[in-house]
């Protein structure tokens, strides 16, 4: 039998030269490596939950520009409309002051060319005055300036102002026998109106058909007996 001696225990064999910190170091090593295994799966849940949620985050800005943008685009099309709305706006008013500016300065003229249609019918429009009052007349028509008025038209009381007041036999509803004033217009506006004579029926007088109808020839009676 062998005889182990008392006291001594058996110890892992350790290099020449080397330190028990040196031996200790493997094991620190392998449970270093343990670790690091270890949280591996930990860690590509969490890149993916991160990824998940910068995606996330991407959708939202990008509904916000998306929102944003169509904010933007409302406005830019209310801003169009009210601008073309200001453009027709400012032409209409244009035209209005350009109508109301000629109409002004054509409605001081009238009485002068009152006076080249009572010389012209009078015979008095000749030599030189002739010219210049074709030449007015030829201004105010380009400016607009039209005449109307002419005898045996019906009456309109929008457009002819009745001075005289008579009854005639031969009209079947109120008619202008006379025009006593041409009157004016520009356009659809009419700057003065025709003063006129008018005449009416004659009170109780049939119309003309009917007067007709009274002077015809009876037609002979069917009943008569033909002769031979």
């Amino acid at each position: 039998m062998s005889e182990e001696t008392p006291g001594f225990e058996e110890k892992p064999e350790v290099p020449t030269g080397a330190t028990p910190d040196d031996a200790a170091e493997p094991k620190a090593a392998a449970s270093s490596k343990e670790e690091a295994a270890a949280p591996a799966g930990d860690s590509g849940a969490k890149s993916a939950q991160s990824a998940q949620d910068g995606g996330a985050a991407l959708l939202a800005q990008l509904d916000q520009a998306r929102t944003a943008l169509g904010e933007r685009t409302a406005d830019l099309q209310r801003l169009q409309a009210e601008y073309q709305n200001y453009r027709r706006r400012v032409e209409r008013d244009r035209i209005a002051v350009k109508e109301i500016a000629v109409a002004s300065l054509l409605t001081e003229l009238l009485p002068t060319l009152d006076d080249i249609g009572r010389a012209r019918d009078h015979g008095e429009l000749v030599g030189g005055f002739k010219s210049v009052a074709e030449s007015l007349e030829t201004a105010a028509a380009k400016m607009g300036l039209q005449q109307f008025g002419k005898e045996g038209e019906p009456f309109d009381p929008t457009i002819h102002e009745a001075l005289m007041h008579s009854y005639a036999p031969d009209v079947t509803e109120t008619t202008c026998v006379a025009i006593l004033q041409p009157g004016y217009r520009i356009g659809e506006r009419t700057i003065r109106p025709a003063r006129v004579a008018v005449a009416e029926p004659q009170p109780g007088a049939a119309p003309k058909s009917e007067s007709a109808e009274a002077d015809a020839p009876a037609d002979k009676d069917t009943d008569a007996p033909d002769k031979g």
